[in-house]
């Protein structure tokens, strides 16, 4: 460890110069009026006195500044913070002061960031019980109704054993994107990035949920005509995904009679920028900021009725960031509500 006494040495200065003057004047009393002698012996003993106590004090205040500097540095070091184990000790008091409020700044915020993880934890696990909790209660209801006797009817064994099933697959629905969206945020999942037509993935979304979408007389449409492909660099597989993820939100929260519309833009850098835009509900600004959290619903009763895992956008968040892109929503409640996301454009 290096020490560094500056400020000592100037304290110990000051110190013995004062006692050298106290000295001098002592003496030069002394001799005057009651011992007479002559007057250099007297300054070389001022002068002696002088380097004397430079010394002493000197050599005081290092040993008692070190040893209490140093215990402060043992005790902030068994927090284990590298940046101070690390360190030079210094006995310069402005120097320390200023390094334990640096760091009593950065325990605070490691502490407050591990009350929101915490909470968020918490907060977490809730959802995922009670999400799976629904469904599992669902299908042991069922379950234990046949046993009970129902199944010796066979329209109602039929039945249930259809409504058991489709509660079993909302289980493996969310189980699977849970597993999904842990091996995104853990970097697990590779992108393999490929060349392909933007306007065909959004084609093949909208031909797989036709029938869902009819359900609600809601139209899934292009903004306009595309003649030409529109080639980006992506996971294809994955955006697909992306894009299915967002037409379901659509779908779920839209109107009936509504309009699903998808367009795709040129923007600046070689970037295109896909739009899926509905005139649905909307969603309200308060809700906008945590719209991509885990199981976060903006409708909990609505939502829930319509299925789904609460995980999408959060997936959609992870997949588009994974390829170093932007997403972005806009929405006005009441309404209809956009979200966005870019791409990388083939040259």
């Amino acid at each position: 460890m290096t020490i560094s006494f500056k400020k000592s040495y100037k304290f110990a200065l000051k110190s013995s110069l004062y006692i050298f003057l106290f000295a001098i004047g002592g003496l030069f009393l002394l001799n005057k009026f009651y011992i007479q002698t002559d007057f250099w012996p007297l300054l070389c003993f001022a002068i002696g006195l002088f380097v004397f106590s430079f010394f002493v004090l000197q050599y005081r205040v290092e040993r008692f500044i070190y040893r209490r500097v140093k215990r402060i540095y043992d005790d902030v070091s068994l927090l284990e913070n590298a940046s101070f184990r690390n360190q030079p000790v210094t006995t310069d008091m402005a120097t320390l002061t200023r390094e334990v409020q640096k760091f009593a700044r950065d325990k605070k915020i490691e502490i407050e960031t591990l009350k929101i993880r915490e909470e968020y934890r918490r907060e977490f696990l809730g959802n995922v019980s009670h999400e799976l909790k629904t469904p599992l209660f669902t299908v042991q209801g069922y379950l234990l109704t046949l046993l009970d006797g129902a199944m010796e009817d066979k329209q109602i064994r039929k039945k249930y054993l259809q409504r058991a099933e489709k509660g079993v697959e909302r289980l493996i629905y969310i189980v699977k994107d849970l597993d999904m969206i842990t091996k995104l945020e853990m970097g697990d999942i590779n992108i393999e990035l490929s060349e392909f037509n933007i306007i065909d993935v959004v084609q093949n979304v909208f031909d797989l949920l036709e029938m869902r979408a009819a359900k609600k007389n809601i139209s899934l449409v292009f903004d306009t005509k595309y003649k030409y492909p529109i080639k980006v660099i992506a996971d294809q597989e994955k955006i697909q995904q992306v894009v299915t993820n967002l037409v379901v939100n659509s779908i779920k929260y839209g109107k009936q009679g509504g309009t699903t519309e998808v367009s795709i833009e040129d923007l600046v850098n070689n970037k295109a920028i896909v739009r899926v835009t509905d005139n649905g509900e909307g969603i309200a600004k308060s809700n906008i900021p945590r719209l991509f959290e885990r199981f976060y619903r903006v409708d909990k009763s609505g939502a829930r009725s319509e299925g789904g895992s609460g995980l999408g956008l959060a997936i959609v968040k992870h997949i588009i960031e994974s390829h170093n892109e932007k997403i972005y929503v806009e929405s006005e409640f009441g309404v209809g509500s956009e979200f966005s996301f870019t791409l990388e454009k083939a040259k």
